[in-house]
Order: C-alpha cells, then structure tokens, then sequence
C-alpha cells in the first residue's frame, strides 16, 4: 500500500537527534526494521524515521492499521500518550507533548461549549459538558516531571528564541537555566547559544544573581525606611526633654523672685512696727 506523509503530524513530535536517528539506522540495517509502522488509512501516524530508513536502503517493513481515530486531534492526542510511554523521551520533551495535550483538549472543550446551546436547544435536554481539570500538577503527573519543571517549560515555551530551545533539545542546557535565559532578549539568547554550554551557563548565573539582587534590597530598604521614624523619634524625645528642663528652670527663678518678694516684704513689715512702738 502506498503511505502518506502528513507533513503536521510529523512536526508534531520532536525529531531524534542525529546520534540518535544514527543508532537506529544502525540497529535497522543489522537486525531490520522489526517494529511495524502504524497507518491510520494511509497516513504513516507512527515510525516515521524507521520509515525514512527502510525508503533509503529499500529495506522491508510491516504495517499495522489504526482505525479508532475520529480525526486529526484523535491521532494527535494518541502520538502524544504513545511517546510518553517510552523511556528514550527526555524531560523536556515530555512537558512540551503535556503542554501540547493540554492545548488539544482546552480547544476541545471550547468547541462543546460553543456547540452545546444549539444541541441543547434541540434536545430540550442539558448535555453535561465534561472539563477535565488541567492544572500543572496534572501536567506534571502524566508527563512524570515535576510542577517546577512544568512552569519553567511553560516560560521556555513563551518566551525562549528557536536556538534556546533546540539547546534543551539537545541537552546543551538544563530546564532551570534555559527557563532562566528565555526572560533575556531574543539577541541575548541566540548570542548565548552561539556560545556554547559555558556561554549559557554563564548567562543563566547573571540572570540568576540579578534576580536575587533584585529581591535583596527588600529588607535593607524597610531598615532603611523605619530608621529615619526612629530619629525621629529620638528627635522628638529629645525636644521633649529640653521643652521639660526649660519649664523646669523657669519655675525655679518664679520661686526664687517669690521668696525675695517675700523677704523685702517682711523687712518692710518690720520697720513699720518698729516706728509704730517709738
């Protein structure tokens, strides 16, 4: 039977590195193609390298058919659970097919949603929609990663030029200091790639301790804010006890003025008696 290559579905999953396309041509042309293709009717859905492979040697290959797919989306979601399954599928690529799955059944969901009222309208009768929750734990679980590894992927995936992600592809570069870098320009990024793993690591460091530096001054800044309050304070206290000690001093000198008032007063008194009995 004839097979057709579906251009959208075979971009759909990452291709294998050339070491690795390398050791399964290797292993094909040794001990032959003993994996079958699967079709669904004539579209090739899975074994595109081997195929590729048996095409370049004319090498015999088998075909088995998968006919439980509705559409385009059906055998998508089915390329996506079927790598995650196997063990050769790195970190990255395992949240990227998550995030991919999640994509799918998010439009999905749209479109019953959007479809439901006429369906309802006809039937008289209220469909429940299914949503099924996708959160990142979710994510993280079906793709065996972590939820961390799953928000860093989400950033890379926004955020990363072309050659910062085909880095992590390739293993040039962790998850963390990929999701680190892809908050840089695009130019910064594909200048560090151009650099090579120690250029990236590089990067992801400056980025890293530029964020720490950026959270640091937090406490400083709330010392540094309460500080002046404090002399303030310290100020106030102490225009306080020098308003005291002049009140003080004040009242000392109205006490002396008094008893000298008092003083002259007596004496006075004393002469007038003295004149009186002579």
């Amino acid at each position: 039977m004839s097979i057709i290559i579906h251009e959208a579905l075979r971009a759909y999953i990452d291709p294998l590195t050339e070491h690795e396309f390398t050791a399964l041509e290797r292993s094909i042309l040794t001990e032959g193609c003993r994996d079958a293709l699967v079709c669904w009717g004539e579209i090739l859905i899975d074994g595109h390298n081997r195929y590729a492979i048996c095409q370049r040697h004319n090498l015999p290959y088998n075909i088995v058919q998968n006919d439980n797919f509705s559409n385009i989306e059906d055998v998508q979601l089915w390329m996506i659970d079927n790598h995650l399954g196997r063990r050769s599928v790195t970190d990255f690529q395992r949240g990227m097919l998550a995030l991919r799955k999640k994509e799918i059944v998010l439009a999905r969901m749209k479109a019953q949603e959007e479809q439901a009222p006429s369906a309802n309208a006809e039937s008289e009768v209220a469909v429940p929609i299914v949503k099924p929750t996708q959160s990142r734990q979710e994510i993280a679980r079906l793709a065996g990663i972590s939820s961390n590894a799953v928000v860093q992927i989400e950033k890379i995936q926004k955020a990363a030029a072309p050659e910062l992600v085909q880095a992590v592809r390739d293993g040039t570069i962790s998850i963390s200091a990929a999701a680190a870098i892809a908050s840089l320009s695009n130019e910064d990024q594909v200048a560090a790639v151009a650099g090579g793993r120690k250029e990236l690591q590089q990067a992801a460091r400056q980025v890293r301790e530029k964020v720490r530096e950026q959270k640091a001054p937090a406490k400083p800044v709330a010392a540094e804010a309460s500080a002046p309050a404090a002399m303030e304070g310290r100020q106030d206290s102490t225009s306080s006890n020098v308003s005291n000690a002049d009140e003080l001093n004040s009242l000392r000198q109205q006490v002396l003025h008094l008893q000298t008032e008092n003083s002259e007063l007596l004496s006075q008194i004393a002469a007038l008696k003295a004149q009186l009995a002579g």
